[in-house]
C-alpha cells in the first residue's frame, strides 16, 4: 500500500492489546482515501484470528500462476547474472523476484512460469533439472555447506517475511571479512543499539537508524524470527532519523539473560536494519517484458563489472519493472561513464538512474540513545503507564 508509519506506539499485557500507527502516503499527505481505508480494516479483521507459525517453511497451497524458487549462498559478482542465464537455458520466465546480500551471504525468492504457457512449472523432472543446475551455480563459491534451493508452490507466506528468515538461517548476521571487498563502515555510521533489563520483567530495546521504508517491519521480523514478543515499544521518525523503543520478553517469559544472548541480539537487529539499505547506486529499468529479458540485462552488469547488492523484479499487463541497486565488484561506487555505457546499450529510456545512496550515511547527532529513551520515558504518556502494567501471562 505503500504507507509510511511516522509514529507508533504498541502496547500489550493480559491478552489485550491496543496499538496505534500515525501514517502518511508517499506524498507524506494524511490518508483520505475511505476504499483504502475500509481495505486496511479488512485485512485486519481477517488476520486478527490465529495464524500456526511457519518459521522455517516455505508455501506449500497449490497454485497455477509460478513456481517460487527460494536461493540462499554465499554472494559473489555475477551470481544472480548467472541464476538468471540457468533459468533462461530452462525456459523458465521471472515473472517476480527480490534478491538480498548481506554480509557474503545472498538470499533470493524468485517466481517463474513455464515460457511457453506461462503457467506454472509442474513436472517432477523438470524441477530436479531446475534444482540440481542452480545448485551447481550456487557452488561456485567456496563455502558449500550452505547451498540452498527450495523449489516449491506459492503459499501464503510474505515474499519479503520469508528472505529475513532465510537470511537468519543464513546467519548474516556474523560479520564476515573479505579481501578486497568493502565492508560496511564501523562507528557511528551503523544502528546505535542498546539493551537494558527493566525490574527482571522486560528487555528494553532502543534504536536509533537512519530512517528508510518498510524499517520498522524488518525489526519486528526479525524479533518474531529469534522468538521475541513486544509488548510495549514507541516508534518516532524525524527528517532523517528513526528511534524505536520496545519492551520485550522471549516466548518463555523471561528477559534477555546472558551477555552472549544480549550480543547476539544486538547482531540480528544491526542485520535487519542493514539487509534492505539501499546501498549502491540505483537503477530502474521499464520496458516490454519478454523471455530471457532480466538474463540478458543482469549479463551486461557482470559484463561492465556491476555487482548487484539488491534487487525487485516485476512484471505485469507485458511490462518489465525492474529496481537493481549496484557496486562496483569492490562495493564502491560505479564509474558514471560506466553506467553511460550500459544505458547505451540497454536503451536510454528504458534504463534509468534514479539516485546514488550515500555509502556511508550521515552520523547521527550527539544525543545518546538511552538519553532519547529516558526523555521520552518520561515525557510520553504511554510509557508513564508502563510501571503500571504488569505481566498475567
Amino acid at each position: 500500500m505503500n504507507l509510511t508509519i511516522r509514529k507508533a506506539y504498541i502496547s500489550s499485557d493480559g491478552g489485550w492489546f491496543m496499538d496505534v500507527f500515525n501514517v502518511v502516503d508517499n506524498d507524506d499527505n494524511k490518508i483520505r482515501d475511505k476504499e483504502l481505508i475500509d481495505y486496511i480494516q479488512r485485512r485486519i479483521e481477517t488476520s486478527a484470528g490465529f495464524v500456526p507459525s511457519r518459521r522455517g517453511s516455505v508455501g506449500v497451497m497449490p497454485s497455477e500462476e509460478y513456481t517460487s524458487i527460494e536461493l540462499a549462498g554465499t554472494d559473489r559478482p555475477g551470481l544472480f547474472s548467472e541464476v538468471c542465464a540457468v533459468l533462461a537455458d530452462l525456459h523458465c520466465n521471472v515473472v517476480n523476484a527480490e534478491i538480498w546480500t548481506h554480509n557474503a551471504r545472498a538470499a533470493a525468492v524468485v517466481h517463474v512460469t513455464d515460457d511457453s504457457i506461462g503457467c506454472a512449472i509442474t513436472d517432477p523432472k523438470r524441477l530436479s533439472t531446475i534444482k540440481e543446475l542452480l545448485c551447481n551455480v550456487l557452488k561456485g563459491s567456496d563455502d558449500l555447506k550452505t547451498v540452498k534451493t527450495t523449489l516449491s508452490a506459492p503459499g501464503v507466506m510474505h515474499r519479503e517475511r520469508r528472505l529475513h528468515q532465510i537470511m537468519f538461517a543464513e546467519r548474516d548476521y556474523e560479520r564476515v571479512e573479505r579481501k578486497g571487498v568493502r565492508t560496511v563502515e564501523g562507528g557511528s555510521s551503523r544502528p546505535q543499539i542498546t539493551l537494558l533489563n527493566i525490574e527482571k520483567d522486560y528487555t528494553v530495546i532502543t534504536m536509533r537508524s537512519k530512517d528508510r521504508p518498510k524499517l520498522l517491519f524488518d525489526i519486528v521480523c526479525t524479533l518474531t524470527d529469534m522468538e521475541y514478543v513486544v509488548f510495549h515499544g514507541m516508534v518516532s521518525t524525524g527528517r532523517m532519523e528513526a528511534y524505536q523503543e520496545f519492551y520485550i520478553r522471549h516466548v518463555d517469559g523471561l528477559p534477555i539473560s546472558s551477555e552472549a544472548e544480549r550480543v547476539r541480539v544486538i547482531q540480528c537487529l544491526e542485520a535487519a536494519i542493514e539487509r534492505r539499505a539501499s546501498e549502491g547506486l540505483e537503477l530502474e529499468l521499464f520496458t516490454e517484458d519478454r523471455p530471457g529479458l532480466l538474463s540478458d540485462i543482469t549479463r551486461i552488469f557482470r559484463e561492465n563489472s556491476l555487482c548487484i547488492k539488491r534487487a525487485l523484479i516485476s512484471t505485469k499487463g507485458g511490462k518489465a519493472k525492474d529496481t537493481f541497486y549496484v557496486t562496483d565488484v569492490t562495493g564502491n561506487p560505479v564509474d558514471p561513464k560506466i553506467i553511460d555505457s550500459i544505458r547505451r546499450q540497454i536503451g536510454q529510456s528504458e534504463l534509468q538512474v534514479k539516485h546514488s545512496s550515500n555509502l556511508a550515511s550521515k552520523p547521527p547527532n550527539q544525543e545518546t540513545t538511552m538519553g532519547y529513551f529516558f526523555g521520552n520515558l518520561f515525557k510520553a504518556r504511554t510509557f508513564q503507564n508502563f510501571k503500571l502494567i504488569r505481566s498475567y501471562s
